[in-house]
C-alpha cells in the first residue's frame, strides 16, 4: 500500500498513550488522510504496559490487524526499554522516539542491536514546564508527528488547538499548555 505509515506506541496506563494515538488519528483524518488509531489492552489497570496504534495513509487502509513492521515506534515510557523488545519488527529505515532525559547515544544500548535511527526527547520536563504537571503524551505527539513528517507540522498544530479546544471545552486554561508542549517537542526532539 503507497504511503502507509505505521506507528505502535508503548507506554503504561494513565500516561495519554492511547489518547495520544487517538489525536494523532484524527489529526491526520482531518488533512484527508486515511487513518486507523486503536489500542490493545486487556484488563490493565493504572501503571500496566499498554499498546497502541496508528495507520495513516493516502488510500483506504484494509488491513485490520496489530502492527507487527512498524514504521516508527513510541516510548512514552522509558522504563520499558528495560522490560519490552519495543524495537520488535522496527523498520530500520524508520525510527524510534523515546521520551527520556538521556541522549539517543545512550538509549541505544537498551535497543537490542536496533540499527535505525533513534531520536529521543524529554516529554518530562517539557510537559512540567508547559503544564505544570507530568502528562507525556502531549509532548510525545509533537516528536511523533516532527520524527515521522506524517502530516504537515503547522496543520497539525491548527488541528491539535482545534481538538484541545473541544476537549478542554471546560478548562481553556489547559490549551495554551498542551499547545506550548507539542511546540517545544518539535523543537527540542534529538536524533534527527
Amino acid at each position: 500500500m503507497a504511503n502507509l505509515v505505521e506507528i505502535r506506541w508503548h507506554g503504561r496506563g494513565g500516561q495519554g498513550t492511547k489518547t495520544a494515538a487517538l489525536l494523532l488519528a484524527d489529526a491526520a483524518f482531518s488533512t484527508g488522510k486515511y487513518i486507523q488509531g486503536f489500542p490493545e489492552y486487556g484488563p490493565e489497570r493504572m501503571g500496566a504496559p499498554i499498546t497502541a496504534y496508528n495507520r495513516i495513509s493516502d488510500e483506504r487502509i484494509k488491513i485490520h490487524s496489530n502492527i507487527y513492521e512498524p514504521d516508527y515506534v513510541v516510548v512514552v515510557d522509558e522504563t520499558l526499554l528495560a522490560t519490552i523488545d519495543v524495537t520488535a519488527g522496527l523498520k530500520e529505515n524508520g525510527a524510534i522516539i523515546v521520551n527520556t532525559d538521556k541522549t539517543p547515544e545512550q538509549v541505544t544500548k537498551y535497543l537490542k542491536g536496533y540499527k535505525g535511527k533513534v531520536c529521543t526527547v524529554d516529554a518530562r520536563k517539557i510537559s512540567e514546564d508547559t503544564l505544570g504537571k507530568y502528562f507525556p503524551n502531549t509532548p510525545m505527539l509533537g516528536a511523533v508527528v516532527k520524527v515521522s513528517g506524517v502530516m504537515d507540522e503547522k496543520e497539525f498544530l491548527e488541528d491539535a488547538k482545534g481538538s484541545f479546544a473541544h476537549k478542554f471545552a471546560t478548562k481553556p486554561e489547559v490549551i495554551e499548555g498542551n499547545i506550548k508542549a507539542i511546540e517545544r517537542a518539535m523543537q527540542e526532539v534529538h536524533g534527527i
